[in-house]
């Protein structure tokens, strides 16, 4: 018995779907992870934050468009087998494949070295921003699968689907909620991190 759930959650994109997997497979969690760049122009500070705002991925949880974004997708497969009289789960696969979307300067190389400086300083904090998003799926995905492993055998798999969808739901709201409170607390930080990386940059450029 196949069992698959569509579902939504806050990072872009995430959704949990039948993938057809040989009976036989064994719990498992699949990471698959790419990156993919957009072009940015300008030479100044300010041309990069207007093209940033101009050519930055769009959300739709929060109406604008950001410096970088993360677009997550769950997938999995889930088998049920029979014991005595009572339905089973009987193999887990949770699949999460994250696409770190990036912003890539292309007047980088013409830069002066204190331009060079800031953008280097930005999209590092950009990319590790976009990593951590990543990380947090990943750790979630796990959590689901752990969580699906330890439901016990139900009367019948009706009942047993009920659960694993309680379960997946709960997994989902957690994901989204981890999700919203590292970008709450990255939007407080955001300018003493950047101070902090600059200074660190000009003090090792001083020091050569």
């Amino acid at each position: 018995m196949k069992h698959s759930r569509r579902l939504r959650t806050a990072v872009i994109l995430a959704v949990l779907t039948g993938i057809s997997l040989p009976l036989s497979a064994s719990a498992d969690v699949v990471v698959q992870k790419s990156i993919t760049y957009f072009q940015i122009g300008g030479r100044t500070a300010t041309d990069l934050d207007a093209e940033l705002s101009r050519k930055g991925p769009f959300t739709q949880a929060s109406g604008i468009r950001h410096p970088g974004a993360t677009q997550i997708r769950f997938g999995g497969d889930l088998t049920y087998t029979r014991r005595g009289d009572r339905c089973a789960i009987e193999d887990v696969t949770v699949k999460v494949e994250t696409k770190l979307i990036l912003p890539r300067w292309k007047n980088r190389k013409r830069a002066t070295q204190d331009m060079a400086t800031l953008w280097d300083a930005l999209s590092s904090d950009i990319k590790r921003h976009e990593e951590r998003h990543a990380e947090i799926a990943r750790q979630h995905a796990k959590l689901l699968e752990q969580r699906l492993l330890k439901l016990r055998p139900t009367r019948d798999c009706e009942t047993l689907q009920d659960r694993v969808s309680e379960v997946t739901d709960e997994v989902t709201v957690a994901h989204d909620e981890a999700q919203m409170r590292f970008d709450r607390v990255e939007a407080k930080n955001f300018q003493d991190r950047m101070s902090r990386i600059l200074r660190h940059r000009q003090e090792i450029r001083e020091n050569q």
